[in-house]
């Protein structure tokens, strides 16, 4: 948990029993000013905080007995105006959303350190005001959601290098203001929360081309202010949280 306003990150553990959390050892940890996104790698081994107030991304080593951070070799990291992170499912490339910078920079994740380096082309461009990034659970496409100019970017993602490379039909346009997204666990649909229109897009994933297609009665009236999304894993439901950007 990043955060924002005292310039640390928080860990806890969860009972396997009742749910409950618990600090991890030495929680929370410093990370650099004004952090926004945590990710973490896949395999459980790696942490990334982005810090929108110094314009840098701190790794981070989790010790797989009690969950405790030790910063990465290198760390923290370069980025532009650093707002929203993920990694990709095969937990090698790392993406950062350039929320001044208009762009999304991609890093290399060093599988031994931990340690990131930013791929060739990086950063690469997205809509204005890039907000969220999610890659496909195939790791073959990613989607960025773009405040400014309510559209939805989409991208082949390289699978040896790591780089972005625009889908042919990209940018799309979506509802008012596009803030969250995200791709169900077949990777056949993809849902954005429009903050303004008070609605939820859904789109159908092409599995080859990864291109959008707006699903039937798209966009869905959804509660005021919408803004973060997630799919439960039995895929049956779609869960958006309220809040104003």
């Amino acid at each position: 948990m990043a955060n924002s306003g005292g310039d640390t990150v928080s860990g806890y553990s969860i009972d396997d029993k009742t749910g409950a959390l618990s600090a991890v050892p030495l929680s929370p940890f410093a990370t650099g000013i004004a952090p926004e996104g945590v990710a973490v790698d896949p395999l459980g081994r790696f942490a990334y905080v982005t810090n929108f107030g110094d314009n840098t991304v701190s790794g981070y080593r989790i010790d797989a007995k009690n969950g405790a951070l030790t910063p990465v070799e290198g760390s923290p990291f370069s980025a532009v105006t650093p707002r929203s992170i993920a990694v990709d499912p095969k937990a090698e490339f790392v993406y950062v959303v350039n929320g001044n910078g208009n762009t999304v920079s991609a890093y290399r994740i060093d599988q031994k350190s931990g340690a990131l380096t930013q791929v060739t082309g990086s950063p690469f461009a997205t809509g204005q005001e890039p907000v969220a990034f999610t890659p496909t659970p195939s790791g073959k496409f990613a989607y960025v959601t773009s405040l400014t100019d309510e559209t939805v970017s989409g991208y082949i993602i390289d699978h040896k290098s790591g780089a972005l490379t625009p889908l042919s039909a990209s940018p799309l346009a979506t509802g008012g203001e596009p803030i969250g997204i995200a791709v169900d666990p077949d990777g056949k649909f993809t849902y954005i929360t429009n903050n303004s229109g008070n609605t939820v897009s859904g789109y159908r994933v092409d599995p080859l081309t990864g291109a959008l297609t707006p699903l039937p009665g798209s966009p869905f009236g959804v509660a005021s202010g919408p803004y973060a999304v997630a799919i439960d894993p039995t895929t049956q439901f779609r869960l958006c949280d309220k809040h104003s950007p």
